[in-house]
């Protein structure tokens, strides 16, 4: 497996997750399950053995240079080689669920690892660095409390039958096309963007954004509104509005967090927005932007997003024109939704 990604100068020193591991257990027993990240040759059975023997199990496994980097692309999502059977087979034969930390640049389709109750943890480590093997072991001991969130869409193998040559960004249900990204993908996910966890229960709630400042109401009636041809959608060009009238617009939503134990941590908010509908090539979703906040276990925090219609509340019509919907729009914090009403 790899530790360090592209683009890097030949480190002074690196801490394997092996090492990693002994700096908090002294009596570590190791064997490489696989002759390479390509997993030609697994060492299965010598791997059960070992598996059998001990109280805890980690399994690290993922990629390498050799399958995915600048100017090498993988052909399929799966693990590569061996490495899933092998997996299986040690999860099967330990004593206690085991550990699995997954080290890749991209995303993995690793569907039969969630189903599988004999592995009671999943961690993505990325490449982590030439320290990477001491941050693993401080999340994989307790020390840090883990509060990353996936910067991409982990699909399943089934997406690798889309050609790549086809750069749609919209599902196309008629064809069964899925789309691309987490703002029109419309197929099954393995992990959605946005999606981690935490050794900490953390909640959310929106408190504060339910409407546009009430000098819209003057703002937008001199604003002579516009149809879209194929459905009739009412709707406002943003270069209308004006730079200044964007910025009147703008109002704050606010997000109460708390930690609710038992751990001190950080915790990430990603906010959302949503249409009423995905006509006219609409996003499902669109990020609006995120915050980090550490707390303390028990401890309760407010967070400020600045809403700015004319950004986050746009779309591009199909001539090219950027426009707002008339109506309603949906701020989105996790499952939970706000509606925002845009209108004179």
């Amino acid at each position: 497996m790899a530790l360090i990604a592209n683009y890097f100068g030949p480190p002074c020193e690196s801490t394997t997750p092996l090492k990693g591991l002994q700096s908090y257990v002294n009596d570590v027993r190791f064997l490489a399950g696989c002759n390479s990240a390509a997993c030609d040759v697994a060492a299965t059975d010598q791997a059960v053995a070992l598996a059998g023997s001990e109280d805890y199990v980690f399994l690290f496994m993922g990629l390498s240079q050799k399958q995915e980097s600048e100017g090498k692309d993988r052909t399929s999502l799966l693990l590569p080689g061996m490495q899933q059977s092998l997996i299986t087979a040690v999860a099967d034969a330990s004593k206690r669920p085991v550990i699995l930390v997954l080290l890749s640049g991209g995303p993995v389709d690793i569907t039969f690892a969630q189903s599988n109750p004999k592995i009671g943890a999943i961690l993505w480590a990325g490449y982590p660095g030439q320290a990477g093997g001491l941050a693993i072991a401080k999340v994989l001991f307790g020390d840090h409390n883990p509060s990353g969130r996936l910067p991409v869409t982990w699909y399943p193998e089934e997406f690798t039958k889309v050609p790549m040559t086809d750069m749609r960004m919209r599902a196309d249900p008629t064809s069964g096309y899925p789309g691309r990204s987490y703002r029109f993908y419309q197929g099954n996910t393995v992990y959605k963007f946005g999606y981690g966890l935490s050794y900490s229960t953390f909640s959310r709630r929106l408190v504060h954004g339910t409407s546009v400042p009430a000098l819209s109401s003057t703002l937008l009636t001199g604003l002579r509104e516009t149809m879209t041809p194929q459905d009739g959608d009412r709707s406002y060009h943003v270069d209308a509005i004006g730079t200044e009238g964007c910025e009147q617009l703008k109002f704050p939503a606010m997000v109460e967090v708390q930690n609710h134990g038992p751990m001190d941590g950080k915790h990430s908010v990603l906010m959302f927005l949503r249409w009423p509908n995905t006509k006219q090539g609409r996003p499902a979703s669109q990020l609006i932007g995120f915050r980090s906040q550490h707390l303390k276990a028990g401890e309760t925090a407010k967070l400020r997003f600045d809403i700015s219609p004319c950004k986050h509340f746009s779309r591009v019509r199909a001539d090219g024109r950027k426009v707002i919907d008339i109506g309603s729009h949906f701020l989105m914090v996790d499952n939970h939704e706000m509606e925002i009403r845009f209108e004179p």
